[in-house]
């Protein structure tokens, strides 16, 4: 199953390796971008679970050149 990080990935030709240096230039940690890259806060039923925060999204969406709000569950 692909997550929406991949599928906005694959629009601009961006890989995994580009991704996580993107956001660990942006001061993410390795483990963070690589849980968003697999789309696990996705699956959250409460976002209390989640040790992914908003920053961390948008840090995320900066890189994929969209916004946000496409990255959020709903």
């Amino acid at each position: 199953m692909r997550g929406k990080v991949q599928e906005l990935a694959e629009t601009t030709n961006i890989s995994v390796d580009e991704f996580v240096g993107g956001i660990r230039k942006r001061d993410c940690g390795e483990p963070i971008a690589t849980k968003i890259w697999r789309g696990e806060y996705e699956s959250y039923a409460d976002p209390k679970d989640n040790d992914v925060n908003l920053s961390d999204l948008r840090k995320a969406a900066f890189v994929l050149k969209a916004g946000t709000g496409l990255l959020i569950p709903g």
